[in-house]
């Protein structure tokens, strides 16, 4: 098998857009992913301001106005963009095409070495660089013995038509945080995320926003469903499911001789759970990066796309918003809503700088600054205090179960 100039492992929106941008600066470019032809089935979705120039507006299924209910009823001031998910994925499977990109069914096993990595079921893809692109599994990074369990964000929604959402959200609405316990249950706090999906679809979706470990999905449909119900909104025994699980507190990838890229890297934002715009911004940074090094030094191409990804600025960002995680995750669940109320009415820079600056260190700061400075001082020994200890133990199974 020849060699190849980069090997993208992971075929999610981060490796093919990676891999086309790779291909396209005449970088010999093979994908490898497990299963080349299934479909996509979550949502992506970003701030219009997020995505990058230039971005086709055909890949956008619905442009919404989005507010968020915390104690009071807030409008966010930008518009929220959800992306057409099968469209995006021919955008991009197009791109790989004329890029000369080969995209081969198969799952890299271990860590690589300098010449490539070896595949399941035996045989190794030789190439001179290889990208983890493999999502939050982060298929190439080295195992911890660390023996916490992640932080996850977990959800449960169903697709409805927009007549039925309309207790929710109303047309080119969007609905990003609902912390009202409609749902009628005590205990870990949880939201209500209704976005439009374009052609009549909304999708209402019942949120917990970070736990350790997550918030079971068995819950999360017994809550929707309850919230629903409180709101006369019978969806049906055919409507489609979607769930989630992720996590927003991955260790950053470390490997030496791979680099890491989209929810592998992570470029989670551990208070959104967003990292799709960011991941198509900065694809053709990184292999810009690396179509200038890798010619001479594939170790110093190496570097430099790290560099690109993770920037010293954005090192720090990401120790800032993981802290804001952890003091979140140690927040009495009665005390949540209040601290979403504190941060929604926040100047929008402050809003915009916190929940997209990654590498806004500045902006960063002086957003944790202003919070802390309208927050009582309750709520400023909620922020300061835990956000200083280590990690947040796990739950225990009884808790886990009762949500």
């Amino acid at each position: 098998m020849p060699t190849d100039d980069v090997l993208v492992v992971g075929g999610g929106p981060a490796g093919r857009a990676i891999a086309a941008e790779c291909g396209r600066r005449g970088l010999r470019t093979a994908l490898l992913d497990p299963a080349p032809d299934r479909p996509w089935r979550a949502t992506y979705a970003a701030w219009s301001g997020e995505l990058p120039p230039g971005f086709p507006a055909g890949l956008v299924a619905a442009r919404a106005h989005g507010r968020a209910i915390a104690l009071t009823e807030q409008r966010l001031g930008w518009e929220y963009a959800v992306l057409d998910v099968p469209a995006l994925r021919r955008h991009l499977d197009a791109e790989l095409d004329r890029a000369g990109v080969e995209v081969r069914a198969g799952r890299a096993t271990g860590s690589p070495d300098p010449h490539g990595v070896a595949l399941a079921g035996g045989g190794r893809a030789r190439a001179r660089l290889v990208v983890d692109a493999g999502g939050h599994h982060q298929p190439l990074r080295p195992r911890s013995r660390l023996a916490r369990p992640a932080a996850e964000q977990t959800a449960y929604g169903l697709v409805v038509p927009q007549d039925l959402a309309a207790p929710f959200v109303g047309p080119s609405e969007a609905l990003f945080m609902d912390w009202r316990r409609d749902h009628g249950e005590p205990g870990w706090p949880t939201f209500l995320y209704a976005v439009p999906l374009g052609g009549g679809a909304v999708l209402l979706e019942e949120t917990s926003l970070a736990r350790r470990p997550g918030l079971p999905l068995p819950v999360l449909r017994r809550r929707l469903l309850a919230r629903l119900a409180r709101h006369g909104v019978s969806p049906g025994t055919d409507a489609r499911a979607e769930r989630v699980r992720f996590p927003v507190d991955g260790a950053r990838h470390r490997h030496d001789t791979a680099v890491a890229f989209g929810s592998a890297a992570p470029l989670v934002h551990p208070a959104t759970g967003f990292s799709v715009a960011a991941a198509l911004t900065l694809a053709p940074r990184v292999a810009e990066a690396l179509a200038r090094g890798l010619p001479t030094a594939p170790g110093a191409a190496r570097t430099a796309a790290r560099d690109v990804v993770w920037p010293r600025a954005a090192r720090a960002v990401h120790v800032l918003r993981r802290r804001g995680l952890e003091a979140l995750l140690r927040m009495p669940p009665d005390r949540v809503p209040a601290f979403f109320e504190v941060f929604f009415g926040l100047p929008p820079r402050h809003r915009w700088a916190y929940l997209t600056g990654r590498d806004d260190l500045t902006g960063t700061v002086a957003a944790m600054n202003a919070l802390f400075g309208r927050s009582g001082w309750a709520l400023r020994g909620r922020l300061v205090g835990p956000a200083l200890l280590p990690p947040a133990p796990g739950l225990d199974a009884p808790a886990t179960r009762a949500g």
